[in-house]
């Protein structure tokens, strides 16, 4: 299987890139520590007795704040050094303001080709490899195997539609599943399906979703929030008769189309509603530009500084500020939920700021928490626009529902916590320690 996997590897890459080129310049930072994708990556110091190095890689964002709570514990332990690698360039950005200072070498994951994928591990020499949710390079699984690395898939995921894709594949393609050491499970569902595709079933545990173990943060002042609305073009301050805000979170072609629709009804009818979008995708805000032209009670991008005016429409076309924005937000939907998108989009985030959160029935990527949220009051299906027009104007015009709605939301996201101290205690059993 491996030498296929070599054999096929640079024709796939060349005809991707392609595809992928325009994206990576849309998207902007690839041209940064580009040489470290391809292997060029600093020799570290040799450890000192008693140290063990841990190499954590986390795609983008989302995995960079799911592994947080992870590392901050992994930090406290002095004997243990951190490697961490990542893929987008915006999580890079993150880990380096979060991490920079405290971990022992911060890069890109390096092109799971043999001759790049051997100079890096040759270079780092962890002692631990640890890959987020479904993170498997063949390569990659080889190069630790060569040196007795043990690796660890943790909150692992599997959705449905890519089991089914996995066990079409001949069983020898299956092989990197039953090379993992240890799968740490987000849920039982997740544990099923990696002990269906090869991985053995006494090393899967489940220690329940990291992105629960998430913490809000910054908490902003009353002060600090009137500060952000007016810097959005929201002028007014929040007292009883002020406009409630509709927001987007992590929202996908259409679904932005669909919530200014939303919200242009509600005032219409006499409903108060200022709209603020935060695209999954920063780049696409030349798009977003074009879709809100002319639109009347004014527009205002993040990028353009603080507004001059006030507005009905705020778009964040920036990363990285989601928990400080979904803080001045009455209710929020969660993106890429609606058809003809699948998948959905992370709604933890609001639920622990407390909001009332909302999303569409295509919620697969996060189908147990969407059920649980869903079962706990803390989050509420909506199966079209007429729907979510009509709960969000329920919400807005009943204030004590709305607020029950954001305790139950932060009820439900402090009963899920631990899955980071049951993921820490699992890596240690596959160290020995």
């Amino acid at each position: 299987m491996l030498l296929f996997y070599r054999l096929l590897f640079l024709p796939a890459l060349f005809l991707v890139l392609p595809f992928y080129i325009p994206r990576m310049l849309r998207r902007g930072g690839y041209g940064e520590h580009f040489a470290q994708r391809l292997g060029m990556v600093p020799v570290l110091a040799p450890k000192r007795h008693g140290e063990r190095r841990i190499w954590a890689h986390a795609v983008s964002v989302g995995e960079i704040l799911a592994l947080a709570p992870l590392l901050e514990l992994l930090r406290q332990d002095e004997s243990v050094q951190i490697v961490l690698t990542t893929t987008t360039s915006t999580a890079h950005a993150l880990a380096e303001r979060k991490y920079g200072a405290d971990v022992t070498h911060l890069g890109y994951f390096p092109l799971d080709f043999w001759p790049v994928s051997h100079r890096v591990w040759k270079r780092l020499q962890p002692d631990l490899c640890v890959l987020m949710e479904s993170e498997i390079w063949p390569e990659h699984l080889h190069q630790a195997r060569q040196r007795n690395v043990p690796v660890a898939l943790i909150n692992a995921r599997m959705s449905e539609r890519s089991f089914v894709r996995w066990q079409v594949l001949p069983r020898c393609l299956r092989k990197p599943f039953a090379m993992l050491d240890k799968v740490v499970a987000a849920s039982e569902e997740d544990g099923r399906r990696y002990a269906g595709l090869g991985t053995p079933a006494d090393r899967i545990v489940v220690s329940g979703n990291l992105k629960l173990d998430f913490t809000p943060r910054p908490l902003l002042q009353a002060h600090e929030l009137d500060q952000l609305r007016r810097e959005l073009g929201f002028w007014e301050t929040r007292n009883a008769g002020q406009p409630l805000v509709l927001a987007g979170a992590s929202t996908w072609p259409g679904e932005e189309e669909m919530l200014l629709r939303v919200a242009t009804s509600l005032r219409e009818h006499g409903q108060p509603c200022k709209l603020l979008l935060i695209p999954r995708h920063a780049e696409r805000r030349n798009a977003l530009r074009e879709m809100l032209a002319w639109r009347e009670g004014g527009v205002h991008f993040r990028t353009d500084g603080p507004a001059t005016a006030a507005v009905n429409v705020a778009v964040a076309d920036t990363t990285g500020e989601m928990v400080a924005l979904l803080q001045i937000a009455d209710v929020v939907f969660v993106g890429k939920s609606m058809d003809p998108h699948r998948g959905g989009q992370n709604p933890i985030e609001a639920a622990a700021l407390g909001k009332t959160v909302l999303f569409g029935p295509n919620m697969q990527n996060f189908r147990a928490i969407a059920a649980s949220m869903t079962a706990a009051g803390a989050g509420e299906v909506v199966r079209g626009e007429q729907e979510l027009t009509d709960r969000v104007r329920t919400s807005f015009q009943d204030q004590a529902a709305r607020e029950e709605r954001g305790r139950a939301a932060r009820r439900w996201h402090q009963s899920g916590k631990g899955a980071a101290q049951r993921t820490l205690t699992a890596l240690d059993e596959l160290t020995g320690r």
